[in-house]
C-alpha cells in the first residue's frame, strides 16, 4: 500500500493538514462529521507526500508518485460497505444503448479497464491503489485498497434493479447507474491504516480573523526583505569540520548534546554586510521553512557562529529533520553534494526577525563573488 510506505514525517504532515481542514468544518456545515471537499483532499495529499497531482487531467488516477498511481476518495464511513462512484461514461452512451444488461456490463467493464490501463501508462506507473479518507463523527479514517481491473471473464449475477445494473467479479461488487452513466464499486472499509480525532472549532471564522489581525506573529513571503546573506554549511576547502560547526556535537573538551551545532559565519560576511546580524549574544527570531521559529544569536569569538537557544534545537532540525542523519553520524560535504545544497540563505525582515532557507551548491561562492566584483 502507499501510505505505510511513506516517510513518517510525510504521514504526520498529511494527518496534521487533514486535521486543520477538518477543524474548519463549521464554515460549511453544522454536522458533527468533519467536512472535506474532494479537491482540498487531493491538494493536501499531493502536498504532504510530494506526489504529482493528476486530478485535473480527467483520468482514472488523481495522483502519482514514483511507480504508484493513486485514486483519491473521501466519503462517509457509514457501515463500511458503501457504494462509491469510480467512473463516469456520459459520452459513451452510443457504445451500450439498445444492449441488454449483460452486454452493457461487459462494455462498461472494458471501458473502465482501458481507462485504468491508459492512466497508468501516461502516468508511468505500474500499480495503482485507492486512498480513501472516511468521515465519521469527529474522526477521520484512512483506508487503502488495490485499484483492481474488473475481471470480465468472472462477471457474475448480472441483475437490473430499477435504473441500475448490479454485478460482481471474484473480488468486488459493482453497480452501473443507467441514467447518470456512472460506475460504482462497493468499498469494504472495515480495516483502517489510521484513525484520528478531529476537533471541530465552534467558531472557525473568529480564529481565522484573529490570525489575520495579528493575534500571533506570522512572517510571510510578502513582508519586505531588508537584506540577504548566504552562509556555508562547510569550512575551508569545502570540508565540513569533524569536530566543529555542523559536527560540533563531536567536539571534545566537555560533554555535548548529540544535536549541538552552529552554522559558521565567515569573516567576509561581516565585512560585506556589517550591520546584517544583531550584536553578539543578542537573541533574535529565525523562521524555519516549516514555519517553526527558533531563538538564535551570533556567538563565539569574532561572531563566527550562528547558534540556537537551546543549542540542540538548530541541530535537531538541520541534522535530523532535514538531512536525516542518524545520531553520531558525521556530516561530510559528499552528503551535501548528494542533496544538492551546501549553503543557507538568511533573509533579514527587521532587526529581530530573520528567515532561513536552503541554497543550491555554490551559492555562498556566488554571494562572495558579487561583493568582490563591486
Amino acid at each position: 500500500m502507499f501510505y505505510n510506505s511513506q516517510d513518517k514525517k510525510f504521514q504526520q504532515k498529511y494527518i496534521d493538514n487533514l486535521t486543520i481542514i477538518g477543524a474548519l468544518s463549521k464554515l460549511f456545515s453544522e454536522s458533527k462529521t468533519p467536512y472535506l471537499y474532494y479537491r482540498v483532499a487531493e491538494n493536501i495529499f499531493c502536498d504532504a507526500f510530494n506526489a504529482n497531482n493528476l486530478s485535473r487531467g480527467d483520468i482514472a488516477l488523481d495522483a502519482a508518485k514514483e511507480n504508484i498511481g493513486i485514486g483519491l476518495k473521501t466519503f462517509l464511513k457509514n457501515n463500511n460497505k458503501t457504494m462509491q462512484k469510480i467512473a463516469e461514461f456520459n459520452r459513451d452512451r452510443d457504445f451500450y444503448k439498445n444492449k441488454n444488461s449483460t452486454e452493457i456490463v461487459k462494455i462498461i467493464s472494458n471501458l473502465r479497464n482501458e481507462r485504468v490501463n491508459f492512466a497508468q501508462k501516461i502516468s508511468d506507473v505500474d500499480k495503482s491503489f485507492y486512498h480513501c479518507v472516511l468521515r465519521d463523527d469527529s474522526r477521520f479514517y484512512l483506508h487503502e485498497e488495490e485499484m483492481s481491473l474488473i475481471n470480465i471473464t468472472q462477471i457474475q449475477d448480472v441483475k437490473k434493479r430499477k435504473n441500475s445494473i448490479w454485478f460482481h467479479d471474484e473480488c468486488h461488487e459493482y453497480s452501473f447507474n443507467l441514467s447518470k452513466s456512472t460506475l460504482l464499486k462497493r468499498f469494504n472499509t472495515s480495516s483502517y491504516l489510521k484513525e484520528f480525532e478531529v476537533d471541530i472549532l465552534e467558531n472557525p471564522l473568529q480564529q481565522i480573523q484573529e490570525c489575520f489581525n495579528g493575534a500571533s506573529k506570522i512572517l510571510t513571503s510578502n513582508e519586505l526583505v531588508i537584506e540577504t546573506v548566504y552562509l556555508p554549511l562547510y569550512g575551508k576547502g569545502k570540508i565540513v569540520s569533524l569536530k566543529s560547526a555542523l559536527n560540533q556535537w563531536n567536539g571534545g573538551g566537555r560533554v555535548r548534546d548529540i544535536n549541538e551545532i552552529y552554522i559558521p559565519i565567515p569573516a567576509k560576511v561581516h565585512k560585506y554586510s556589517p550591520n546584517f546580524f544583531p550584536p553578539r549574544d543578542k537573541a533574535f527570531t529565525l523562521l524555519l521553512p516549516n514555519n517553526e521559529m527558533l531563538s538564535v544569536k551570533v556567538c563565539q569569538d569574532n561572531s563566527k557562529a550562528l547558534m540556537s537557544n537551546p543549542n540542540k534545537a538548530l541541530g535537531k532540525w538541520l541534522l535530523r529533520d532535514v538531512l536525516e542523519l542518524k545520531e553520531e553520524e558525521i556530516l561530510d560535504y559528499k552528503k551535501l553534494q548528494t542533496i544538492g545544497i551546501d549553503s543557507v540563505r538568511i533573509d533579514k525582515i527587521d532587526n529581530e526577525n530573520y528567515k532561513i532557507s536552503f541554497a543550491s551548491l555554490g551559492s555562498f561562492e556566488k554571494y562572495l563573488e558579487h561583493y568582490e566584483s563591486i
